[in-house]
């Protein structure tokens, strides 16, 4: 059983939006240190963006304002990534996971993460 469920996936087109959300089952995401990842057809798991135990957000994919945002809401155990402006290099599988209790920081390497969610997919597209 997924402890963290993936949803909001969905075909959009190039320069539309979608937020997808990441929902963790029987513990507090208030305690670790989360991250959003994607994996394209043939292409390795990339970090996108992560926010650490401090309430720092990291962003590793698109250094354009904006375009990828990260936002955690406690009273909901969830977090969001935030996607505007879609392109279709952005079609991936995307998964949220969680580092091991007691890690403070940010990594975007996905051997860095414990759990993970199942993904959900993102395709963008004309």
């Amino acid at each position: 059983q997924w402890r963290l469920v993936e949803s909001g996936g969905g075909f959009v087109q190039p320069g539309e939006s979608l937020r997808l959300s990441c929902t963790a089952k029987g513990y507090s995401l208030r305690n670790y240190v989360i991250g959003w990842f994607r994996q394209a057809p043939g292409k390795e798991r990339e970090g996108v963006s992560c926010l650490s135990r401090k309430g720092l957000t990291t962003l590793y994919v698109d250094a354009v304002p904006g375009r990828f945002t990260i936002v955690k809401d406690n009273s909901l155990n969830t977090v969001y990534l935030e996607m505007n402006r879609l392109e279709p290099d952005d079609t991936a599988v995307y998964y949220c996971a969680t580092q091991s209790l007691g890690y403070w920081d940010c990594s975007g390497l996905p051997r860095d993460y414990v759990d993970w969610g199942q993904g959900t997919q993102v395709t963008v597209s004309s």
